[in-house]
């Protein structure tokens, strides 16, 4: 029998590197360990992540998507977080169910135009689907979640925050989750791992000097975009953490902005910040050149 951590083709295994591909691991442990922390703080959220993961990676075989690309977990991450986010959104009712799975396989579909093109755009199929349902709940097309309260009193002395950050990735509060996913990252790739850790930090120090609410940053809710950031920078040279640096502040003064404006940001602050630090990483080196030549 294969074990959990050899690489293989069978639907479980893609599945769990999907899960794992929402913190760009492309590990099955780091998947499971996702799901462990998803299912420990909510269970019905637990099994939309693996309902919709499963329709993302299945929409990809019918489709006949790179098969490369579906056993890297490619097709897995945005319609996992999908699932995860109609739990969080709407009732759990039949309806929304039936948005997991077809969420998730637009989500996929998403995922491939960008593919093809090789445009990285991590995780906005999910931000788009996401936003067009939660748009539905304007017209009363779904039934809405009443909104959960906060933890009163929770404050960043509560160490808690630093592991909130990772959760809240996922869309769980919950400390123990929180350090699941740490964990999870930890295993795939410790300096990703450590840089998300520092990120997420960064990013709540920051935040305590804007007019936030003490509750929101403690419970990782500014953080979370950081913490994607600085794993997808993370590296061995100085300049890798000067781009962690970069891609942290620009994610947080996004999602300020989004939040001052009233919008759901959920990764979209990550995925912009990204995109940018990507451009301009790909562009420094150039206009350096530039420069040097021009003296």
């Amino acid at each position: 029998m294969r074990g959990i951590t050899q690489k293989d083709s069978s639907l479980a295994s893609i599945v769990l590197r999907g899960v794992g591909q929402i913190m760009l691991q492309e590990n099955q442990v780091t998947g499971f360990l996702f799901l462990a922390g998803i299912f420990y703080s909510s269970f019905l959220m637990g099994l939309a992540a693996v309902l919709a993961t499963v329709s993302g990676t299945a929409t990809a075989f019918v489709l006949n998507y790179e098969r490369s690309d579906i056993e890297k977990g490619l097709y897995g991450f945005s319609a996992a977080l999908v699932g995860v986010a109609m739990m969080l959104f709407l009732k759990p009712v039949l309806f929304s169910w039936i948005l997991v799975i077809t969420g998730a396989a637009l989500a996929t579909v998403i995922q491939h135009f960008f593919i093809r093109r090789k445009i990285p755009v991590f995780t906005l199929p999910f931000v788009l689907v996401t936003w067009a349902i939660i748009l539905l709940q304007h017209f009363n097309v779904t039934d809405v979640r009443p909104t959960q309260p906060v933890a009163v009193g929770a404050t960043v002395r509560d160490f808690g925050f630093v592991f909130r950050g990772y959760g809240q990735v996922i869309f769980q509060d919950s400390v123990i989750a929180g350090a699941l996913f740490f964990i999870a990252v930890l295993v795939s790739s410790p300096i990703s791992a450590l840089y998300g850790l520092a990120g997420g930090i960064l990013s709540a120090v920051v935040a305590l000097h804007f007019p936030l609410q003490i509750n929101d940053i403690s419970m990782g809710l500014f953080s979370y975009n950081a913490v994607l950031c600085a794993i997808v920078f993370a590296g061995p040279k100085l300049k890798d953490g000067f781009w962690v640096l970069f891609s942290v502040l620009l994610s947080f003064f996004l999602q300020y902005f989004m939040v001052e404006f009233h919008y759901v940001p959920l990764t979209f602050p990550f995925v912009l910040a990204s995109c940018f630090t990507l451009f301009f990483r790909r562009n420094s080196s150039f206009i350096i050149t530039r420069q040097i030549k021009h003296r």
